[in-house]
């Protein structure tokens, strides 16, 4: 073997599966065909749910100063994610050019091996490993690794190449996208509806504003240039009666409102993530975030089979988990699509979905929905309304000061926190001490309802989600550690 792992593509998704990889102390090649970054921008910001990934792996600090909002939207009608206590808000204004670079530099740090202008041009996988055939700058080579994971994309070479299922429908519109200099518009927020179409206008960034421009009627094309600027241009004025002619090009894209879902996000020892196994009308900036975390699902789960103590069957609960959230993600941007891009025939619809936001708890069904702070993977049996759930940042009081959860989850292992000092416990967890940190401390400013308030013990998988919670589980804690972290140490055994 040349590598542990093989990712195929440099974008959010795979330089985080790298990273996640790396930590947990995987060798592995990614491989991109572009010789450089595009500086394209497809996403601004990210999610809650995605800030809190970057929390807990240390790495908000390294991206530049930007915008933290409250303020979202399903469809054009407007959300405040204030109503959700704890919650980090989304982060706004930050290009996703600048989110790579930062993963790229985190990823160099730590080792990960990232070669720029390899194109995986071919894919052989047997019950062994992968082989990887490439053309590079010294002409084609191969690259042999026990595992490959297609991070390539919508178009993905990897996922077309391994005969994986794509089912779903094809695009019926075509939308535009233009980040330009010297242009000063009103900001329109997403869904502002003209006679003939949709268009968005962001506040100008740093001297760049954002237009979208969706006229209903168009056909998607099948282009084999790339768009002229004059298209999009007069695509505005015909709707807005506004000319931005005389704007700076600095990006411009078209896209269409495609959805497909691939039915399997692994086969044998290839396996897909982000763009590969979904793609969809990117409505509210979802498709980064959801491809930043399927990353963090697997990157774990994938070195632990490489290191040969995953639980049987540990691999499978990457599609079992993130196929469904996968699943939801289409259905959400498509109701998206259809209130903020469907004509005036929609409007009773869009009447009905404002009034029923004025009712907190379908607003937080929403908020939750698009956020990813809803989700809640089958762990287990149990009555506690976090099992499942992500482990909240809470404070710990140590000895040596007040810590919260996110920082102890910088090295990407299984944490159990000892919120009791329970030495029985300890000594229960102490044979998976390579796997497992355990930290002997309460949490601190709990409110009385807290599900938390009443732990003595929870156990955190490297992704941050709640695997155990006593009271509130099922099994014990010894079944749940053998469920997620493979047999003890004096008794685990080599896999390959």
């Amino acid at each position: 073997m040349n590598t542990d792992v093989i990712v195929v593509g440099a974008g959010p998704a795979g330089m985080m599966l790298a990273g996640e990889l790396r930590l947990a102390g995987v060798e592995v090649t990614v491989l991109e065909k572009l010789a450089a970054p595009t500086g394209e921008s497809r996403g601004l910001g990210f999610t809650a749910r995605t800030m809190e990934v970057f929390d807990q792996r240390g790495l908000l600090p390294r991206l530049p100063p930007f915008e933290v909002s409250n303020v979202g939207h399903f469809g054009g009608l407007p959300l405040d994610f204030g109503m959700l206590e704890g919650a980090h808000f989304a982060g706004k204004t930050l290009p996703q050019s600048q989110t790579e670079a930062m993963l790229a530099g985190w990823t160099a740090d730590i080792g990960v091996d990232f070669r720029r202008g390899y194109e995986c041009v071919g894919v052989l996988a047997d019950q062994d490993g992968v082989t990887a055939q490439i053309g590079g700058p010294g002409g084609f080579e191969e690259l042999r690794a026990k595992y490959l994971v297609g991070c390539d994309g919508g178009r993905s070479m990897i996922r077309k190449a391994m005969g994986f299922d794509f089912p779903g429908t094809g695009a019926s519109m075509e939308m535009f996208l233009a980040d330009l200099r010297g242009t000063n518009v009103r900001p329109r927020m997403i869904g502002e509806s003209y006679p003939g179409g949709m268009v968005m206008a962001t506040p100008p960034t740093d001297g760049v504003q954002r237009f979208i421009v969706c006229e209903r009627g168009t056909a998607p094309r099948r282009r084999t240039t790339p768009i002229e600027f004059a298209e999009i241009s007069d695509a505005w004025k015909r709707l807005t009666g506004e000319d931005i002619s005389h704007g700076e090009p600095v990006w411009l894209s078209s896209f269409g409102n495609a959805t497909r879902q691939a039915t399997q996000y692994r086969r044998g020892r290839v396996l897909l993530a982000g763009d590969a196994a979904h793609i969809h009308l990117p409505a509210g900036g979802l498709g980064m975030n959801t491809s930043i975390q399927d990353a963090v699902n697997l990157g774990w789960k994938l070195a632990a089979q490489v290191h040969g103590w995953a639980p049987e069957g540990l691999l499978d609960t990457y599609h079992a988990e993130r196929h469904a959230i996968g699943r939801r993600l289409l259905m959400n941007t498509q109701a998206q699509g259809l209130l903020f891009l469907s004509g005036d025939e929609v409007q009773p619809m869009r009447d009905l979905f404002t009034e029923l936001l004025g009712y907190d708890v379908v607003a937080k069904h929403l908020i939750g929905m698009v956020s990813g702070l809803e989700i809640r993977y089958d762990v287990g049996a149990g009555d506690s309304p976090v099992l499942g759930k992500r482990m909240p940042n809470r404070e710990l009081a140590l000895p040596s000061g007040t810590r919260r959860v996110y920082e102890l989850l910088r090295t990407a292992r299984g944490l159990l926190l000892d919120l009791a000092d329970d030495q029985g416990l300890r000594e229960a967890a102490a044979p998976w001490a390579d796997r497992v940190d355990v930290v002997t401390a309460p949490l601190t400013g709990l409110a009385a309802d807290d599900p938390l308030a009443s732990a003595r013990a929870v156990l955190v998988r490297p992704d941050g989600y709640i695997a155990f919670i006593d009271p509130g589980t099922a099994a014990g804690l010894d079944e749940a550690l053998r469920a997620w972290f493979g047999a003890p140490r004096e008794a685990a055994a080599v896999r390959p």
